[in-house]
């Protein structure tokens, strides 16, 4: 159960404005197994995203040529 230390933290990375998959993709990289498990049924193509660009160079897929 989350306590004081992770409702601070959560304060200050809202605070920092970080666009909602990127909190969702940073949580998938921390997880442990049972939480990983639901957000990959929360969230099954950001889940699938963030293997592709894991598995590609510096993370870029080909679908970003030309998207910046």
């Amino acid at each position: 159960m989350p306590g004081l230390y992770d409702y601070e933290a959560g304060r200050r990375i809202e605070a920092e404005d970080y666009p909602f998959y990127a909190l969702i993709q940073a949580a998938m990289r921390q997880a442990d197994p049972d939480n990983l498990y639901k957000l990959r049924v929360g969230f099954p193509d950001e889940y699938q995203e963030l293997q592709e660009r894991y598995n590609a160079p510096g993370g870029q897929l080909p679908t970003d040529l030309g998207r910046q």
